[in-house]
C-alpha cells in the first residue's frame, strides 16, 4: 500500500467490489486494538508485500456476543469508529466490517470460508492465531481452516502469540480498567485508553467552584474505567491537544449526582469563556495515570482545596510532550 493511500472501510459484503484481491486476510472482533491484535495485522502486512497482495482484515458489528448473549456481553473498550480509525492508522489496504446478525452466524464454517474469505475477498492467504473460531457454534478450529485452505486454494498463516508473561487480550484491558489501573491497560493496548464522545451541558457546578468541565455525554464511546481523578489529554475536533484533570463518578461530595466522566483543561487560555467553548465538539479524553479514588468532602472548600492539588499534580504529570 502506498504512502498516504486511503484505506478502503466496507460496511457489507456488497460493497467490496467485484474481483477484488488478492489479498491476505484475518478476522476477529479487535475490540480494543491491543497489542497483540496489533502483531496479528503486522503480520498481515509483512505476508501481503511478499506474495504482492492487499493486506485486509475483517471485523464484525456488532460484537458477537452482543448478538448471542446481550445480558452478558463485556463492555466495548473502544467504539466502531475508534476501532476503525486505529485499523487505518496501522497501513492496511482495506477493513471489513461484516454486519452480525443471528442469521449470518448460521452460517457452516465452509460456507463462512467460501462466502467472505474466497468469494468477496479473494484471499491467497489467511492468518490466524491457534485458537481461532468460526462458523455455526464455533464449530470451525484452526485444523478446520487449514482442510478448508487446501480444498478453495488459500494457505493459512499461523501467528505465534508466546514470549509474553501474559498474553495480550481484551479481557485483560477490562480487568485493569476496572481497578483504575490505566497504566496496565496503556501498556496492553499500545496506548493510553479512551473515550470519546460529544461535550454537554452538565449541572455547571465544576464552574461555581472556579474549575469548568467538559462532561462527556453518557453515550460517549469507551468503557469507564473506575471512580477517581486522572490526569490525562483531551483532543478537540480540531485536533488540539489540551492537558487535563479528568474526574470520573459521581462525586460523593454533592448529592444526587450520577456518574459521569468530566475533563478539565489544564491552564486554558486567558480568553472569554465563548472563545474555548467546547460545548457540542466531539471530544477524545485519554487517561494517562490515576491521581486518586472518589472521596466524599466535608464541603465545597475542602474539595476546592483538593481540586487545585490534582490540577497541580495532573499538570506535573503532563508537563512531558505526549508520547
Amino acid at each position: 500500500m502506498g504512502e498516504g493511500t486511503a484505506v478502503h472501510i466496507w460496511n457489507s459484503l456488497e460493497q467490496v467490489p467485484r474481483g477484488f484481491g488478492p489479498c491476505v486476510v484475518t478476522l476477529g472482533n479487535f475490540d480494543g486494538l491491543h497489542r497483540g491484535h496489533q502483531e496479528v495485522l503486522e503480520q498481515v502486512k509483512a505476508v501481503a508485500r511478499e506474495r504482492g497482495a492487499l493486506a485486509v482484515a475483517l471485523t464484525f458489528d456488532p460484537h458477537p456476543a452482543r448478538v448471542h448473549r446481550p445480558e452478558t456481553a463485556p463492555a466495548q473498550i473502544m467504539g466502531l469508529a475508534d476501532k476503525l480509525a486505529a485499523m487505518e492508522q496501522l497501513g492496511l489496504d482495506g477493513v471489513l466490517v461484516v454486519p452480525y446478525t443471528l442469521e449470518f452466524a448460521q452460517q457452516t464454517p465452509e460456507e463462512f470460508v467460501r462466502s467472505v474469505f474466497v468469494d468477496t475477498l479473494g484471499a491467497c492467504t489467511v492468518v490466524v492465531g491457534h485458537d481461532v473460531r468460526f462458523g455455526k457454534g464455533n464449530t470451525g478450529d484452526l485444523a478446520t481452516m487449514v482442510g478448508l485452505g487446501a480444498q478453495l486454494g488459500f494457505d493459512v498463516v499461523v501467528v505465534d502469540d508466546e514470549g509474553h508473561d501474559r498474553r495480550w487480550s481484551s479481557t485483560w484491558v477490562r480487568e485493569v480498567l476496572e481497578k483504575g489501573d490505566v497504566d496496565t491497560a496503556a501498556q496492553v493496548l499500545g496506548r493510553w485508553h479512551s473515550m470519546s464522545g460529544e461535550v454537554v451541558h452538565g449541572a455547571a457546578r465544576g464552574r461555581v467552584l472556579g474549575f469548568p468541565t467538559a462532561n462527556l455525554s453518557p453515550d460517549a464511546c469507551g468503557i469507564i474505567p473506575a471512580d477517581g481523578i486522572y490526569a490525562g489529554w483531551l483532543t478537540d475536533e480540531h485536533g488540539k491537544l489540551w492537558p487535563a484533570a479528568v474526574s470520573v463518578g459521581s462525586n460523593p461530595t454533592f448529592a444526587g449526582v450520577s456518574r459521569q466522566v468530566e475533563a478539565f483543561v489544564i491552564d486554558r487560555p486567558e480568553e472569554p469563556v465563548e472563545a474555548f467553548d467546547l460545548y457540542g465538539q466531539h471530544v477524545v479524553v485519554a487517561f494517562v495515570k490515576r491521581l486518586r479514588g472518589m472521596v466524599a468532602y466535608t464541603g465545597p472548600e475542602a474539595l476546592i482545596e483538593q481540586m487545585h492539588h490534582d490540577v497541580a499534580e495532573a499538570r506535573d504529570i503532563l508537563a512531558p510532550a505526549p508520547r
